[in-house]
């Protein structure tokens, strides 16, 4: 029997990214490199305009950096095809915005079993993995209201919920609670962070929130292109 360890979640080595601008190349990312562990909470910290978001997207498979590898799971996701990226992003990873970026036109029941539909899930399955997420945040009695008439706080744990939706190994945020009131926020990264740790996700939470960062296991930022310990 092997005694190797699984390979973690997600590995980011040496990835780079610039931009084409009238001004010429910008370079944002120049070697980065980050390792999360299953069960892990990362805090990334960093001021506007130092990369945070492009290292999220690369992280995320929504974008290829221009050198450097992204790996998945232990799989090398620069060289697959834009569909094999898509069906990883779907069933391995879970986003959350600072703006929830919901569906109005559909409950919030609806809002979270699309995205088990999308992964090929029977209906019934799908609703009932929604409803269990919902009653984890709270939301029990608030199934079929639709965003416009939850709070914003309510609307972020829907959020959070269809991230979790096909039980990522990975989370992706980006100030996640950004666009609540302080008490609100502080209650809902609770709850954040409870569902993670409790599932065991490797997450890498971008916050510009010193406090909120604390709570995390280790906090990194962005210098010169490189992640480093904060």
């Amino acid at each position: 029997m092997s005694d190797a360890s699984p390979p973690p979640p997600l590995r980011l080595e040496g990835v780079a990214r610039h931009y084409r601008t009238e001004a010429g190349d910008l370079p944002v990312l120049t070697a980065a490199d980050l390792t999360l562990q299953a069960g892990e909470i990362v805090a990334l910290v960093a001021p506007s305009g130092t990369g945070k978001s492009t290292l999220l997207h690369l992280a995320g498979l929504l974008e290829r950096p221009d050198a450097g590898e992204v790996h998945v799971a232990g799989r090398a996701a620069g060289t697959l095809s834009d569909d094999a990226r898509t069906a990883i992003r779907r069933d391995t990873i879970g986003f959350v915005y600072q703006f929830h970026h919901l569906l109005p036109e559909f409950t919030a029941e609806e809002n979270v079993l699309l995205a088990r539909l999308a992964a090929g899930a029977p209906r019934s399955v799908a609703k009932a993995r929604a409803r269990e997420l919902l009653a984890s945040f709270g939301l029990n009695g608030r199934e079929s209201h639709r965003p416009g008439q939850l709070s914003g706080g309510e609307q972020q744990r829907v959020a959070i919920a269809r991230a979790l939706a096909n039980e990522p190994r990975i989370l992706l945020a980006d100030e996640p609670t950004g666009n609540l009131d302080v008490a609100t926020s502080d209650r809902v990264f609770s709850e954040l962070l409870d569902a993670v740790r409790n599932r065991g996700v490797a997450a890498l939470i971008a916050t510009h929130n010193p406090s909120l960062a604390a709570r995390m296991d280790r906090v990194v930022t962005l210098s010169e292109g490189r992640v480093v310990a904060a």
